[in-house]
């Protein structure tokens, strides 16, 4: 006999569910998703808790399946509440209940990316209230000096460093005629290589740990190690995968960091290059 995998029944002979818990499910899981949507965006007043376990309850799934249609339904939530650009502090408080009263583990929650997202949301709350995150722990030593009274707000692991570096090739020149000026030696009148023509290309240099602090950019790598004042810095460029930065120096090329979320990195440095 099978078992149901949604009740855990019997659902029958060479079958893996029953009809009626299939459709209830198929019914529920939007309504679920829904439900904590409208919790996590609504704070304390919108009273979803009990309207999740009502709707868990009726979709007639086990255990396991409800903690994925929750994940799912907080990821969503997660989604919504940055459509504005900004997480709100009332926001950020309804998704952590959420996920404490469902016994969501981090870990779960950040499959796709989910509850980074919210760190990083809070994160660039508290910068652009003007107040130092607290929120960053790491385990272990960093392999940069700060300076005192300097203190790390975000640390992005296996950065991408490239750098910007100028290539020089010749163009035109003949072989020309052969002239004799001393014994022995020869030049070639038309031999000379011609105009010399040169370009700039961006290639990988390094990969590392990029530290953004109260007062520096830090880079660490196997091959590259150096760090950057904000004050230095005379531009930066967002890219959908990382920031340029240009700093205030003749011989100065750009600099580019690959951190894979361009859209954090940018927000988050910018907005402490202005602290």
């Amino acid at each position: 006999m099978g078992i149901c995998a949604y009740c855990g029944m019997s659902a029958g002979f060479l079958r893996s569910r029953h009809k009626r818990c299939e459709e209830g499910h198929r019914r529920a899981v939007p309504q679920i998703v829904k439900a904590v949507m409208a919790r996590a965006a609504g704070g304390a007043e919108a009273g979803g808790l009990a309207e999740v376990d009502k709707l868990l309850a009726r979709s007639g799934v086990d255990p396991a399946a409800s903690r994925r249609t929750v994940v799912a339904g907080w990821e969503a939530a997660v989604e919504a509440a940055f459509a504005d650009g900004v997480l709100s502090e009332s926001e950020e408080h309804a998704l952590v209940e959420l996920a404490d009263r469902f016994g969501l583990a981090q870990d779960a929650l950040d499959g796709n990316g989910a509850w980074t997202r919210v760190v990083q949301g809070s994160v660039l709350r508290d910068v652009l209230d003007g107040e130092i995150p607290e929120k960053m722990q790491v385990d272990g030593h960093l392999p940069f000096n700060l300076q005192k009274s300097e203190r790390l707000v975000w640390l992005f692991r296996g950065v991408n460093y490239l750098e910007d570096r100028t290539r020089t090739r010749y163009v035109g020149g003949s072989q020309g005629a052969s002239v004799r000026i001393a014994r022995g030696l020869y030049y070639r009148t038309g031999a000379f290589k011609g105009e010399r023509v040169q370009s700039t290309e961006t290639v990988y240099a390094d990969t590392g740990l990029l530290s953004a602090t109260t007062k520096h950019l830090y880079f660490a790598g196997p091959n590259k190690g150096f760090r950057i004042r904000y004050d230095r810095i005379v531009a930066f460029e967002p890219y959908s995968d990382g920031i340029g930065v240009q700093r205030d120096a003749a011989s100065a090329r750009p600099q580019r960091f690959m951190t894979g979320d361009g859209w954090f990195a940018y927000n988050l440095i910018v907005n402490l290059a202005r602290m």
